[in-house]
């Protein structure tokens, strides 16, 4: 797998971080079958897609960045579909996460 390809993947792997995380509210605790499955299912593809673009990234960039992808993603789909808060302070600290994320990527 190439450098960039490897990029990718760590992308979809941080967009099913995102589902998963997403997924643990809905599983009430894994007391729902259904949203429980899924949940179960993307974290281990979540991981997987990890393991596979860590092959060719550096292990702290592509972890963090990661960790990062489904932070923000989470807190966005948290606004959108649960009401979370969407303050201005929460929306800069998203901000200064993505900026984190831009800065690990071009570092790498």
């Amino acid at each position: 797998m190439s450098v960039s390809t490897s990029w990718l993947v760590l992308i979809i792997a941080g967009l099913f971080e995102v589902g998963w995380a997403i997924g643990l509210k809905y599983s009430e605790g894994f007391s729902r079958f259904w949203p429980s499955l899924g949940t179960i299912v993307a974290m281990i593809i979540s991981v997987a897609l990890l393991g596979l673009a860590m092959r060719q990234l550096p292990v702290g960039s592509a972890y963090a960045i990661w960790v990062g992808v489904g932070a923000v993603g989470t807190v966005i789909l948290g606004i959108v579909l649960l009401g979370d808060s969407a303050s201005p302070a929460r929306l800069i600290s998203v901000g200064f996460i993505i900026a984190g994320i831009i800065g690990l990527k071009l570092a790498a």
